[in-house]
């Protein structure tokens, strides 16, 4: 009973959950284009970036640079979009192009400033990839911190998968032990992480997703974003799929997948997202992924019917 208070009634722990119990409120998430570029498209690691990744660095929902070329610009254009929204009067800054840390240390402290600054921001959130986060970085967003003592820096990495078949198939460009000592210089630092993982992976079954959660729950994350994967127009992942040798997941076995992960994952961990955004205009597949909101009220029907909560399955890992 405790738990489904905490929950709100979802069976697993959503970021909504934690925001309402942390702050009393909804917190809405506005995404920005900081302007970075990515090691997998600069030449530094590769120059056609990850398998499944769009020319815009997954920020096709952020606010851009081209209308709004500062972030304050864009945090005021964001706000706007939220005027009729009845309820929550503060925000959630998500660097989300490319690669959030991947700068000069002076550069980034002044971007994330930007934000912090900003009397209705409760803090930000910071996309990146494990390989660009060093001690540095870290120091600095502690710093960050200790300056803003009432609001939260989080970092989010893009894992995707534990295996190292698939991350090289994947073109991540780093191995497990990268995020594995990122995650713990992060964790010693007690900043908080949301992990990505994306669920479909050419041949991953679901032994191999679970495998991940496993790994996940050891890891010390304090959050995860489930993705299914999307096959986007102009990637090397839609070649795959006009050629027919990729198959995206339908909905049913998307479902099913979804649920055996939220079993097997620890019940302290935060649930950022279950499902993607991807953009109408560079969609190919699976197109049932437009309908979210139908797709999380079947998998929440679903759960509902089987009697399945998040951490039903978990074993809990003892160092």
């Amino acid at each position: 009973m405790i738990q489904e208070q905490q929950w709100y009634g979802k069976p697993y722990y959503s970021l909504d959950a934690f925001l309402k119990n942390t702050y009393g409120e909804k917190l809405y998430k506005i995404a920005v284009n900081a302007g970075f570029t990515c090691p997998n498209r600069d030449g530094s690691l590769g120059k056609h970036g990850c398998l499944f990744c769009s020319a815009g660095g997954s920020g096709e929902y952020a606010v851009q640079t081209s209308a709004y070329p500062s972030i304050s610009q864009q945090i005021t254009a964001g706000i706007s979009l939220f005027h009729h929204k009845q309820t929550g009067q503060r925000f959630i800054i998500y660097f989300q192009a490319y690669t959030n840390t991947y700068g000069p240390i002076s550069h980034l402290r002044s971007l994330y400033t930007q934000a912090l600054q900003e009397a209705c921001v409760a803090g930000i959130s910071i996309a990146t990839r494990p390989d660009c986060i060093s001690e540095e970085t870290v120091t600095m967003l502690v710093n960050l911190r200790k300056e803003f003592p009432d609001k939260f820096v989080w970092i989010e990495l893009g894992l995707q998968t534990i295996h190292e078949q698939t991350a090289l198939f994947i073109r991540r460009g780093y191995p497990l032990a990268t995020y594995d000592r990122c995650i713990s210089l992060l964790k010693q630092s007690q900043i908080p992480t949301i992990t990505h993982l994306i669920l479909g992976l050419p041949g991953e079954v679901e032994e191999h997703m679970l495998s991940t959660i496993t790994h996940l729950n050891q890891s010390g994350t304090w959050g995860v974003k489930l993705q299914l994967l999307h096959v986007l127009r102009d990637t090397d992942l839609a070649i795959l799929y006009e050629q027919g040798a990729y198959l995206p997941m339908t909905q049913d076995a998307y479902i099913d997948l979804v649920i055996s992960c939220l079993e097997h994952l620890s019940p302290d961990i935060v649930i950022h997202r279950l499902t993607g955004d991807g953009s109408r205009d560079l969609l190919l597949a699976p197109l049932w992924s437009l309908q979210k909101r139908t797709v999380l009220n079947r998998l929440h029907h679903t759960m509902k019917l089987r009697a399945a909560h998040q951490g039903r399955l978990y074993e809990r890992h003892i160092p």
